[in-house]
């Protein structure tokens, strides 16, 4: 393994969670949006990621280390949220209206964990890079 397989792996690391950080903050935007495109009301939306091998013929450490890659964004098949409003302009015969199946507290914690998944990919970067110029300066 090699500094810049290690930079590769934060590098999608990076990629991967800045995705995530999108559908989080598109969740939370549209946490009370009632009508969409689609018709209906927004659907949770989650990022999903898969693990790509390094070297799938190296050595044990080159086989065990995966860089992530987004496979895709999925919308959750929850059902929407029903709430008693009827003088809502979306409201039904009965009084209800189909909110989102996003949970805010649930986006904050995503929010949260995202964020600090994110830092630590970055401070392996600035680590790595601080690695390669003392290796160039005791080679000097």
């Amino acid at each position: 393994m090699s500094l810049l397989d290690t930079l590769q792996i934060s590098a999608s690391g990076l990629t991967a969670q800045r995705l995530r950080l999108q559908t989080v903050a598109s969740n939370m935007a549209n946490a009370r949006t009632t009508r969409t495109a689609e018709g209906g009301p927004y659907k949770k939306q989650m990022a999903v990621f898969q693990a790509v091998s390094q070297d799938p013929f190296g050595s044990d450490l080159g086989r065990a280390m995966s860089s992530v890659s987004v496979a895709g964004v999925i919308e959750s098949d929850d059902p929407p949220v029903m709430v008693h409003d009827p003088g809502h302009p979306d409201a039904d015969a009965d009084g209800y209206v189909a909110y989102p199946n996003v949970n805010i507290l649930e986006e904050m914690v995503d929010l949260m964990t995202t964020t600090r998944t994110y830092e630590a990919n970055a401070n392996v970067l600035e680590m790595t890079d601080m690695m390669a110029n003392t290796a160039l300066e005791i080679g000097r």
